[in-house]
């Protein structure tokens, strides 16, 4: 059966609330149908926080996840005190992951986390890998997308701490919330976190066997692999903007097709 919304100033949708383990993958995958799909046309304006949650019967974290997703996706616009926009309907190629672009970080992670990596193989403590082996054994079980991509920032930081080079521990520490928004984004358009865990895994064990070139190797391997996502997002971008059309954003629309987007419970 055929739902249909009147819409005023502002988009919402109007289906089944999600019952999914990973709720704001959940969220962000038919935000991102409905914008894709043209159902939200380019310039409307998004219902809040709270109306969103209400309507997907799920947390307004939850939501703030998805749309923060969105945003780097370069799919939305939010201004404090207006609300939140639709500014594209495929990604746009700068990805923006807090306060640096994912280029940033691709092109400044090799550099620091792998000898970090290969350090930490040479000085680590039986406190770091005990540590490491919790951080891990968390991510695991954890199914829940926010509590596991504040576990994966700190596991990436812990390597840092372990190499026993101050400079590498500062320089994580300061990317440290870009690194938290590429993880987030990464894992809610890829579903990256099984095989993220085994990477994560493979490090650890060679750090606690004391095998540096294994280690580096690891951290090489997890990087290249998150970079393959980013640029399969880079490319959809690119294709994107090939076909194009201008928007003039901040403006309230109404779709010209207002069903929602199915979403399975």
């Amino acid at each position: 059966m055929m739902v249909t919304m009147n819409l005023s100033d502002s988009w919402t949708p109007q289906q089944h609330a999600i019952h999914r383990t990973s709720a704001a993958e959940e969220v962000f995958v038919a935000l991102r149908a409905a914008i894709e799909a043209a159902d939200m046309p380019l310039g409307a304006k998004l219902g809040s926080e709270a109306a969103l949650a209400r309507a997907y019967g799920v947390s307004r974290s939850v939501v703030r996840e998805a749309l923060r997703s969105c945003a780097a996706l370069g799919l939305t616009r939010t201004e404090t005190g207006r609300g939140t926009f639709v500014i594209s309907r495929t990604p746009t190629r700068g990805l923006v992951l807090g306060n640096y672009s994912a280029s940033d970080l691709y092109e400044a992670r090799p550099h620091i986390e792998i000898p970090a990596a290969r350090l930490a193989a040479e000085r680590r403590s039986e406190a770091d890998v005990e540590h490491l082996f919790g951080l891990i054994e968390h991510m695991e079980v954890e199914e829940d997308s926010a509590p596991w991509v504040e576990l994966d920032t700190e596991f990436h930081a812990s390597v840092a701490r372990a190499s026993r080079n101050s400079v590498f521990k500062q320089v994580v520490g300061d990317i440290r919330e870009s690194l938290a928004r590429q993880s987030e984004t990464v894992n809610l358009v890829a579903g990256r976190r099984e095989p993220s865990n085994i990477e994560h895994r493979a490090i650890v064990e060679a750090i606690a066997a004391g095998e540096p070139d294994a280690a580096a190797a690891a951290m090489a391997r997890h990087l290249s692999a998150v970079q393959v996502i980013v640029d399969a997002i880079v490319s959809t971008a690119d294709a994107g903007e090939r076909h194009a059309t201008p928007v003039k954003a901040h403006r309230s629309a109404t779709p010209k097709d207002p069903t929602p987007p199915t979403v399975q419970g």
